[in-house]
């Protein structure tokens, strides 16, 4: 997978004879994956460009035809294959920023104790939590740190510039 990529879900098992594949979606509305194309199919050490000639919801799942994949075996190489797409496919935002933009900025105290960096996220259904690798020598002896995104009473700044997010957290946490 090329840096200037995104994994925006992952191919499932064959549904049908006619070369269907279930779809695993991780937009955040799962059919939005259908708005971004073209999907470059990363399987086996390759990286192939393909287009979806049609695709529809199966139950509480989606599933979809890629031109060129008539039968059941040929859709079956493609199982458990990543669908990514270019970085330029995404709208662009403003005043906002994607997830995905977090990853790596260092998470700073309103008293100036650097927490660490933005290793992740996790969907909590509640609430988002920023997953943050704490500093090797951190002080507390943490070595990471959750804490909730909740904007403006834990997540109080972010600064994309500097890629620096203020916190109100306690560092023993």
């Amino acid at each position: 997978m090329s840096a200037d990529t995104i994994v925006v879900g992952k191919i499932g098992t064959p549904y049908g004879i006619k070369g269907w594949v279930k779809i695993h979606s991780s937009t955040d509305s799962i059919e939005n994956i259908f708005d971004y194309k073209p999907w470059l199919i990363q399987h086996g050490g390759s990286q192939l460009e393909m287009t979806i000639e049609t695709w529809r919801w199966h139950n509480k799942g989606l599933v979809a035809k890629f031109d060129g994949i008539d039968d059941r075996n040929e859709a079956e190489r493609l199982t458990n294959a990543t669908i990514t797409v270019h970085e330029s496919v995404l709208p662009k935002l403003e005043n906002e920023f994607y997830w995905r933009d977090l990853i790596g900025c260092e998470v700073i105290t309103t008293k100036g104790y650097n927490l660490g960096k933005v290793e992740g996220l996790l969907e909590t259904g509640s609430a988002d939590v920023l997953r943050v690798k704490a500093n090797p020598k951190d002080a507390f002896g943490q070595t990471e740190r959750l804490i909730p995104y909740i904007d403006g009473q834990f997540v109080l700044d972010i600064n994309m510039v500097d890629k620096q997010i203020t916190v109100d957290w306690d560092p023993g946490f």
